[in-house]
């Protein structure tokens, strides 16, 4: 080892640092920085001191279009290449529903094209835990309307239910609980038939639907919602800033 352990140095776990970032607000501003400076950047014309030769035959322009279109490129791809749901935690689904006008869709200010990778995956990560809830509704808003688009599935679907409801009336009138031999094989038999049923009536087309239009829309959201405050800050009169959304 070139470098001895040094007993006095503090280590801090990466959950509490993170933690730490966002109370502290700091991701807000790393991000808006991030994007001033990306900005400031895409709108200074780069200079080339063979810009006035009449050999060039693709201008300076032309070069930072092609460049800045390739990065654009590569930084969505980049955002199938990690897990956006790595860092969710149960306790995200226990808050109140951040509200959909002025937190989750905000205004045409609220986004931004990703500078890089890095910039993407930061903001995936936290608007994840941040607007969870708000994702989860998503969800069964488009698997309701795949089940709306697909009559068989909806079919299928409530007879599972139906099946599992008059199995459970069925139990408890003829009180299977003394018998388990036969509640079991009953179990076995009913999720047989569930199996087929939904296998037949195309349930899981309308499941992987929905899964693919949520993914789609939590990673395009995610990555060009901008990070705003969680919480307004408060000021020494007592009143409280509002946040740009």
């Amino acid at each position: 080892m070139v470098f001895a352990p040094n007993p006095l140095s503090l280590s801090v776990p990466e959950p509490a640092f993170e933690s730490w970032l966002r109370d502290s607000g700091y991701l807000e501003v790393l991000d808006q920085r991030t994007t001033d400076l990306h900005r400031i950047s895409a709108t200074t014309k780069p200079t080339n001191s063979a810009a006035d030769s009449t050999t060039a035959s693709i201008s300076p322009k032309g070069v930072f279009f092609v460049s800045q279109l390739f990065s654009g490129i590569w930084t969505l791809l980049s955002l199938l290449t990690f897990n956006p749901f790595s860092k969710l935690a149960a306790d995200d689904f226990s808050g109140d529903t951040p509200p959909w006008t002025i937190a989750f869709f905000g205004s045409s200010e609220s986004y931004s094209f990703p500078s890089s990778p890095s910039q993407a995956r930061l903001r995936v990560h936290e608007n994840v835990k941040r607007f969870a809830r708000n994702y989860a509704s998503l969800l069964v808003l488009f698997f309701a309307c795949s089940l709306y688009q697909l009559p068989i599935a909806l079919f299928g679907l409530i007879s599972c239910l139906a099946i599992w409801d008059l199995f459970k009336l069925s139990g408890d009138r003829w009180g299977l609980d003394r018998y388990p031999i036969i509640r079991q094989t009953l179990i076995r038999i009913a999720q047989c038939a569930t199996a087929v049923i939904l296998f037949i009536s195309n349930v899981q087309l309308a499941v992987f639907c929905a899964l693919s239009v949520s993914y789609a829309v939590v990673i395009l959201h995610a990555s060009f919602r901008k990070l705003t405050p969680a919480k307004q800050p408060a000021v020494k009169s007592g009143h409280k800033r509002t946040a740009r959304g």
